[in-house]
């Protein structure tokens, strides 16, 4: 093609090349079938439409009705479910809701009565007319616990399949779906009635241990909400190691009626408590104390040999289960004096000055102190940008709307702000920003004060900024010409101060996504005579840039009207 001028052509092909991309932009947007729409989605109202009687519809045709072939039984369930449905809130969440946890802590109540008590039943002679009364009363209050949660509130919890979150609203079919797939069901049949017919015993009563899934259930849940979860852990083990103490001592008691109590030094004499005595033996039995009378008969023998074993390899594994529970516990502790220890040893080979020595360590024991880590981005990494987002907007959101600079800017760009700072620790008398230096970096106050300082040797106190203010975002707007980017003043940290801290390279990568934005904060900075941008100024012929200068031999020629040309066709024509 003829090109006549080299300047004009690019810049028609560069607009051109803009408009072209701008358009395949927006026609990827068009015809992606995974964009979400601008359009705000319309909340769900929460009135249902209700089905008309068939007697208010004209023209259908009207049958009799027959009675339901539901059982009455059945029908009766269907009632008392809803009514008892009724005033709860329909499909709690088992990992978040409290009252669930709450409901689960009566559950585990009932489930370790009826693991404590029915081998101990079992074993001694608690049974008679005196206690029985007590026995029935605390029974059945275990079974209503029991049957309560596997009527109403096991059916109503939301469950995860295939990531997808299921609810059953009906609670008839949440009722059966649960109970055919469910060992609950075997928990609560009512075996314990044989008791009418044959003598008073706990025997009848073992399958309300098998509801043992849900006590693992309440211990998961606990641990989800405690804030020191190892508390529990220790208690649990705890629990356990007395657990196996408690039928171990049920067993000695067994086997003293078996050989016959008194019948030889080895067995329960008859004395005391039986059940303290018999507890009593189980420790030193297990946990291989010793001091205890030789067995005679091969019975006493093996029975002796079997509870070595068990103290041995069981015991041995809840002593090293509770030895990982501390451990857990205390591996922040222990992280933190190897990264202290390991920073003391190199400061000790490079022979760093005492004075500095002593000012890491300081930084080293408050910042454990105060956050219980020393980088709290190592924790938010591992989170999902969603969890990060909701953490950061609920620290610094209200205190980053406060900040007059910010007000009229798009709410998102303050967000990705928010994930962008980086807190840091001063120490008493550390200088955030010296007067002079190149202003790369704008700091909110998030605890701690600072002063601004000045005159000789920096004792003047000019102002005292405290937590929620903001310094160092106006040379961090100002472009470096003329020195617009220094700091104009010193900043010293009064006592320890925790500052976040946002960086130029950060704030201008967010801004490119938010021109409304940037237009703002320019206007805020520089005022408004300076704010526009440079390209709102260009109109026209101007988009086509300036024209090169008119070269000198076509100046000599001048071809305008009156020029050379003309002078010399009038001369001819003369």
């Amino acid at each position: 093609p003829v090109v006549y001028y080299r300047f004009t052509d690019d810049h028609l092909r560069g607009v051109i090349k803009s408009l072209r991309e701008r358009r395949n932009i927006l026609k990827e947007k068009a015809i992606d079938p995974y964009a979400t729409s601008p359009e705000i989605t319309p909340p769900v109202s929460k009135y249902t439409p209700t089905q008309q009687p068939d007697g208010l519809h004209p023209g259908r045709n009207h049958r009799p009705t027959h009675r339901s072939t539901r059982s009455s039984s059945k029908l009766i369930l269907s009632i008392l479910l809803h009514l008892s449905l009724k005033s709860l809130n329909p499909s709690p969440s088992s990992s978040s809701d409290r009252r669930y946890i709450a409901w689960l802590t009566f559950v585990a109540l009932a489930f370790n009565y009826n693991m404590w008590f029915c081998w101990a039943r079992l074993a001694f002679p608690f049974h008679n007319d005196t206690a029985n009364p007590f026995w029935v009363f605390f029974d059945v209050l275990s079974d209503v616990v029991y049957i309560v949660d596997i009527m109403i509130w096991q059916p109503r919890l939301q469950f995860v399949k295939a990531g997808d979150i299921i609810v059953v609203c009906d609670p008839l079919k949440a009722l059966m779906m649960f109970v055919c797939d469910q060992v609950d069901l075997f928990s609560v049949l009512p075996f314990d009635l044989l008791s009418l017919r044959f003598n008073f015993s706990s025997i009848y009563r073992l399958n309300r241990c098998f509801k043992i899934e849900s006590f693992f259930e309440f211990s998961d849940r606990l641990e989800s909400i405690m804030a020191k979860a190892y508390i529990w852990r220790v208690a649990r083990t705890t629990g356990y190691l007395l657990f196996m103490l408690h039928l171990n001592s049920c067993a000695f008691y067994v086997a003293s009626v078996y050989q016959g109590l008194a019948s030889t030094p080895w067995v329960y004499d008859g004395e005391g408590t039986a059940y303290l005595r018999c507890y009593y033996f189980a420790v030193r039995s297990l946990i291989n104390i010793g001091g205890l009378p030789l067995p005679e008969t091969t019975f006493e023998v093996t029975f002796q040999m079997c509870n070595f074993f068990i103290g041995v390899f069981v015991f041995s594994s809840l002593i090293g289960q509770m030895r990982d529970v501390i451990g857990a516990a205390t591996a922040g502790q222990t992280y933190f004096r190897a990264s202290m220890d390991g920073c003391v040893n190199y400061m000790n080979t490079y022979t760093i000055p005492r004075m500095v020595q002593s000012r890491v360590r300081t930084w080293y024991n408050y910042t454990w102190a105060s956050q219980g880590m020393l980088d709290e981005a190592e924790l938010l990494d591992k989170m999902p940008l969603v969890m990060r987002t909701a953490i950061a907007v609920d620290v610094n959101l209200a205190t980053f709307q406060k900040i007059a600079l910010f007000q009229g800017c798009d709410q998102q760009m303050l967000v990705d702000m928010l994930l962008r700072l980086k807190s840091i620790i001063y120490l008493p008398g550390d200088f955030v920003v010296k007067k002079g230096d190149i202003g790369k970096e704008m700091y909110v106050i998030k605890s701690g004060e600072v002063q601004v300082v000045g005159g000789p040797d920096n004792s003047i106190v000019f102002v005292t900024l405290k937590a929620g203010c903001v310094f160092g975002e106006i040379s961090l707007l100002q472009s470096a010409k003329d020195g617009g980017n220094r700091r104009t003043a010193n900043v010293r940290a009064h006592g320890f101060a925790n500052l976040f801290v946002l960086e130029k390279k950060d704030l201008f990568d967010i801004l490119v996504h938010y021109p409304e934005s940037e237009k703002v904060l320019l206007m805020k900075a520089k005022g408004p005579n300076n704010a526009i941008d440079e390209k709102d100024k260009q109109r026209g012929l101007a988009l086509f840039g300036q024209k090169p200068p008119t070269p000198k031999i076509l100046k000599i020629f001048n071809f305008r009207k009156g020029g050379i040309l003309d002078k010399l066709k009038v001369t001819a024509n003369s």
